[in-house]
């Protein structure tokens, strides 16, 4: 079994999302205990002491379900992936952002249904919404079931990928991870963008921080065009204004 291909693909793929994981950790530990970046916060309120560790046992549950569940998922979902030759650079851009909408788009619906309906609010999503002024590790700081349904976006795009006739390939699955957690660390670090925030259509860490200061409007995630579309855009300066509450 450990030899096998699924193994060694699902294997490959939870390492790669472990150590996103220690890197947010470790970033978190910066963004706490030092004052490397205390000039380029985005709020200037100061964190509670002890935040980070009275909030690693839930973290800690979640690293652990996201690591056991996704492990057996990949593994006996190996046959939707492509696992051939790496494909032409094109091709894997083209996967990577077909992911992405998929992900994305179901990512704002259900976000904003976790919003609009109270239970869910009061019981799941209220928990994630605990860090008003959040730091990296807390992109994982939610109820288990509010990761677990969240996931199914992504899935979604393979499945539809594979559908199609072009299974999604494993470098492109890999590399959406790291792009994926790389943004998560970001909006949830409480810093000023100093990548996403150049790149057209991707929302920024300023964007997301305003929806956990404020926790109404600006439900996307990845790309702003959603909020954009839908109406649930919130900025800065509505705020000072006192245009949405």
């Amino acid at each position: 079994m450990l030899q096998t291909p699924e193994f060694i693909f699902a294997a490959k793929s939870v390492l790669l999302t472990l150590a996103f994981f220690v890197f947010a950790f470790v970033q978190s530990l910066v963004v706490l205990y030092t004052p490397w970046f205390s000039g380029n916060r985005i709020q200037e309120k100061k964190y509670k002491q002890g935040l980070l560790w009275k909030r690693m046992p839930l973290i800690g549950l979640n690293a652990f379900l996201i690591i056991f569940i996704n492990f057996f998922g990949l593994y006996f979902g190996y046959s939707l992936f492509n696992h051939g030759e790496t494909p032409e650079f094109y091709i894997i851009g083209a996967q990577i952002l077909l992911i992405v909408v998929f992900d994305d788009i179901y990512f704002y619906f259900y976000h904003k249904f976790l919003h609009e309906n109270k239970w869910a609010l009061h019981h799941i999503h209220g928990i994630h919404h605990q860090a008003i002024m959040p730091f990296p590790m807390e992109f994982i700081y939610v109820h288990p079931a509010e990761w677990f349904l969240g996931s199914f976006g992504l899935f979604i795009g393979v499945i539809i990928a594979a559908i199609l006739g072009s299974p999604v390939s494993a470098v492109a699955f890999w590399l959406y991870i790291v792009v994926r957690n790389l943004h998560e660390t970001d909006i949830h670090s409480g810093i000023k963008s100093r990548i996403f925030n150049k790149i057209p259509f991707i929302a920024p860490a300023e964007h997301h921080d305003l929806h956990h200061s404020r926790p109404f409007g600006n439900y996307a995630s990845t790309l702003l065009i959603w909020d954009k579309v839908f109406g649930t855009e919130v900025t800065p300066e509505e705020v000072k204004k006192g245009k949405k509450a």
